[in-house]
């Protein structure tokens, strides 16, 4: 019930969780969640980061700029909670799967979607997650057996969500 895809190149998983939500969406079905869009601003500066609340009409930007010469991160920790809050109240309406566009460090630290997950986990739906690398050995501990990887393929992933509702819908 907790699928999980990983992907090496820059705004690849981002790509295939849209056009799975985009997918299921085309079908009908009721999704809580969140996807990914990066928003170029130029060579020399860094995308903007926004959420599109897959229960509603709502785009949240989570990014924030702190300047060219900066190294820090860039997530704007009350733009995501503002978004995990509308997923939240998203899943609470019946959806048939949970979408998370990144396990990310808020996650590792125990905040942002992480009780989001659990909570739609422990209420039988099922959970799509993107996870980068770095952050997989984390991902993992938290999931334990649960997590299944998946392959950075659309088509399977797509499958994979469409099977795992209708296991959820029959049980």
């Amino acid at each position: 019930m907790l699928g999980y895809v990983t992907g090496l190149g820059r705004g690849e998983v981002d790509s295939v969780m849209r056009e799975v939500a985009q997918r299921l969406r085309a079908d009908g079905l009721p999704l809580a969640g969140a996807v990914q869009h990066n928003i170029e601003t130029g060579p020399t500066t860094k995308c903007h980061m926004d959420l599109e609340v897959l229960s509603g009409t709502d785009v949240v930007r989570i990014s924030q700029d702190l300047g060219a010469l900066s190294r820090g991160c860039r997530l704007d920790p009350q733009g995501l909670e503002r978004v995990v809050g509308l997923v939240s109240a998203g899943l609470d309406k019946g959806a048939a799967l949970l979408l998370v566009n990144k396990f990310g460090k808020q996650e590792l630290d125990g905040r942002g979607f992480r009780p989001v997950i659990a909570e739609a986990l422990g209420a039988g739906v099922p959970v799509l997650v993107a996870v980068n690398q770095g952050n997989l050995e984390g991902f993992l501990a938290f999931a334990e057996e649960l997590a299944e990887p998946l392959p950075t393929d659309v088509e399977a992933v797509t499958d994979w969500c469409r099977a795992r509702i209708g296991e959820a819908a029959a049980a």
